[in-house]
């Protein structure tokens, strides 16, 4: 047992060396467990990006707060088994778990069982992104290929793409534009 915990940590510090993405586990954050799950398949052809519209944060005490808000929101109020997206990254350029890795999301209907779904925490029509979210970002992205969750030719949409929305917001939709794997 104890050789496969050192197992599991070895390679959890070797992803964060290669890909340099930490992401804040859903605990450390303070999120409650969800009521139930779906699990998402791997080789996932598309990965969609959004903003949660709200609060900008830019500590990482903010950025929890903030999370656990948009948690109690979608669970409480839209009654959704957790918060709707895989991951979250705050101002702060930190990666926060929402649903995770292999677990479906609730984010862009029709898309969620196809897709890993990423938000910005904040409003993107007026907050600005950051080169550390920008980092942060295709880090989760590049771990995302390399752990088999999304397809190395992956689709990256945002979420207007595939939904009647503005989100993620123009600064980020202007910024995403710019990214090898998105398409028209």
């Amino acid at each position: 047992m104890a050789n496969k915990a050192i197992i599991l940590l070895a390679v959890v510090l070797c992803a964060q060396a290669v890909f340099g993405v930490t992401i804040i586990s859903k605990s450390q954050w303070g999120g409650k467990s969800p009521t139930g799950k779906t699990t998402l398949a791997n080789n996932l052809a598309y990965a969609v990006i959004h903003h949660t519209a709200g609060n900008y944060c830019s500590t990482r005490t903010a950025c929890e707060t903030e999370l656990r808000s948009i948690q109690t929101y979608h669970m409480s109020t839209l009654g959704w088994a957790d918060i709707g997206y895989n991951f979250l990254i705050g101002g702060d350029g930190n990666v926060y778990e929402g649903r995770g890795w292999n677990v479906v999301g609730a984010h862009a209907t029709n898309w969620n069982s196809k897709s890993l779904g990423i938000s910005f925490l904040g409003n993107y029509n007026t907050n600005k992104i950051t080169s550390a979210q920008i980092t942060a970002a295709k880090g989760l992205l590049a771990d995302a290929v390399s752990r088999g969750q999304i397809v190395s030719g992956y689709t990256l949409y945002g979420h207007r793409q595939v939904g009647s929305t503005e989100c993620p917001g123009t600064n980020i939709w202007n910024e995403i534009r710019t990214w090898a794997n998105w398409k028209a």
